[in-house]
Order: C-alpha cells, then sequence, then structure tokens
C-alpha cells in the first residue's frame, strides 16, 4: 500500500474516533446549552431545590422539561458522621441514592440548583463534588440556575425557555461508585497542612471567620490558625446565581492572598460553603491540587486539641 494513502487512512480513522469519542462534560453548562441539549438521552437534569423557602411544591409548580426533583437536605446526599454535621456518607449509601433517582454511570447529570444566591450555588457545588468522589467525571452545573432558566421577555412578560409543571421520574438504575479517597480529607489530614504551611481557606462569611459569629454545629468560635478568608458570596456575580469570570475570580484570589494553584484546603462549617471554593478552585481555575475538607469547623471544632482562631472578640 502506498505510504501517501496508509497516511490518509490513518488521519481518517482517527477523525473517525474523534468524532464518536465521548465528549468531556463541562464544569458550567449555560442556558443556551441545556436548551439545545434538552430531551436527549443521557442527558439527566436534576433539580436541586431545598431549604429558604424552596421545595418540591415549587418543582412541581414549574422545572426545566423533564428535568428530576431531589431534596439537597432531606434525601441523603450529606449525614451526621460521629456527631459531625454534614459529612459525606458512605459512598455505596450515596450511590444506591443516586440509582434510585434513575442516574447511572452513563448518564451526563446537570445539577440545577435554584440559583438565587451563592447560597443555592453551594448545594449544586456540593453534589458536584461527591460526584466526582464517586468517580462520575459527566457532570455539569448550570450556571445561573433555575432563575437563569426562567427568565421572561421583558415585551410579552412569559418565559422564554420552555417550562414544564408536575413531576418528572427516570426508572431507578444501578449507579456504581468508584471511590476516589484522595478526594477525602479528615482533620488529621487538615492538621498536618496546617502544620506544612499548606494554604487553608476559609469560604465563610467574614462574621463567622473573625468569630463573632458562631454556627450552631460548631463548637468554637473563629477559624483554624492560619487560614485566609474569601468568602463565598465573592465568587458569584452580585452574590448570585452566575459564577463570575476567570479572570475575576483570579482577581479575587489575589485580594485575598489566596494561590490560584498549588494545594490548598478549603472549608467553612459544614463543607458546604467550602464545596464553592473547591469547585472555583478545581474545575474554573484549574487547580487539581485543591481538596475540600468536609468535615469543616463542626468536626475541628469539637477536638480540643485542634487550635481555633478567633481574631476578634467582644466583651
Amino acid at each position: 500500500m502506498p505510504r501517501i494513502f496508509s497516511n490518509l487512512l490513518l488521519a481518517a480513522a482517527v477523525l473517525l474516533g474523534a468524532a464518536f469519542a465521548p465528549v468531556q462534560a463541562q464544569p458550567l453548562v449555560d442556558v443556551d446549552w441545556a436548551k439545545a441539549n434538552l430531551g436527549k438521552p443521557g442527558i439527566v437534569f436534576l433539580d436541586l431545590r431545598s431549604g429558604g423557602g424552596l421545595s418540591k411544591e415549587g418543582y412541581l409548580k414549574e422545572h426545566i422539561p423533564g428535568a428530576i426533583f431531589t431534596d439537597y437536605a432531606k434525601d441523603g446526599w450529606r449525614e451526621k458522621v460521629d456527631g459531625v454535621e454534614g459529612m459525606l456518607p458512605p459512598p455505596e449509601k450515596v450511590a444506591k441514592l443516586i440509582g434510585s433517582l434513575g442516574i447511572s454511570n452513563g448518564s451526563h447529570v446537570v445539577i440545577v440548583p435554584m440559583g438565587r444566591a451563592a447560597l443555592d450555588m453551594g448545594a449544586a457545588t456540593r453534589i458536584y463534588w461527591t460526584f466526582k468522589v464517586l468517580g462520575h467525571d459527566n457532570v455539569s452545573i448550570l450556571d445561573g440556575g433555575y432563575q437563569a432558566w426562567a427568565v421572561v421577555d421583558e415585551k410579552t412578560k412569559q418565559p422564554i425557555n420552555p417550562i414544564a409543571s408536575g413531576g418528572a421520574e427516570l426508572p431507578p438504575t444501578t449507579f456504581t461508585p468508584h471511590f476516589r479517597k484522595e478526594m477525602v480529607i479528615d482533620r488529621n489530614d487538615v492538621k498536618k497542612a496546617m502544620e506544612a504551611g499548606v494554604p487553608l481557606i476559609d469560604n465563610r462569611p467574614n462574621d463567622f471567620y473573625v468569630g463573632l459569629t458562631t454556627s450552631p454545629v460548631v463548637k468554637r468560635a473563629g477559624t483554624i490558625p492560619g487560614a485566609k478568608s474569601l468568602q463565598e458570596s465573592w465568587l458569584t456575580k452580585n452574590n448570585g446565581g452566575s459564577f463570575r469570570s476567570k479572570s475575576q475570580l483570579q482577581a479575587l484570589y489575589k485580594q485575598a492572598g489566596v494561590p490560584v494553584e498549588g494545594e490548598q484546603i478549603t472549608f467553612c462549617n459544614t463543607g458546604h460553603w467550602a464545596s464553592l471554593g473547591w469547585f472555583v478552585s478545581s474545575e474554573i481555575l484549574g487547580n487539581k491540587n485543591v481538596k475540600l475538607y468536609d468535615g469543616s469547623m463542626a468536626e475541628w471544632s469539637q477536638h480540643p486539641e485542634l487550635p481555633v482562631e478567633q481574631k476578634f472578640k467582644l466583651d
């Protein structure tokens, strides 16, 4: 076979293989992407509402067509472990929940938070992190959440995108976890990191960071000594449901004295706000050396041998 013809066949084979290769899921997708992929086989829109007046009743009134529902607070995405709230449940337990929703290892999961505030997006990033821990990379978050989808036309005052009511369900299936234990750390790992000078990032509001405010699940006010403050509300536009641009986030990290590369650990009270910090560092800024401490201050503060720094005290 002539070499030129052989090379042409090889090139054609490579292009054909690329055409049928699975497309890697992007961490963030926008409304245009969601609309273009609505109803496609294998894509599961996971509507996420709980707390702050949000409930399944709201989902039943209106949601993205075909989107299934899960309650972040009640369905078992997090649980109390050894007296610590908000911890990652055993992988097999979460996998059973995921399968019961009709999500398989072949599904591309698009998480749809309400998108009213950074707090909503934190629920999405925590579930996103959970999928990653279970070895499922085919997962995305709808930037702006349902609020971005449900925008109305200024003239007609009608929704621009299709909206469904009632419930949508998928038949239960099997989801097999492939646990990435290297993504999960405990207080001993954090203590070693603190002593080694690894940057620790406190993603709580500043009043928690300085010790003026304490969560009911945290035993001592303050933060882990040496931690930098990078509030979760900084990470989205106007504390809303859309993430800031990469360049804006890089500037904010610089302002907070937080590196954009290298080892670092994010934490908060229960690993909710900190998942936003993890998501921004890992998935938007591309730092794959960041880890989320899901025990956070709820676990750390329960152990008197571990230091806590209260930066400001009132009489």
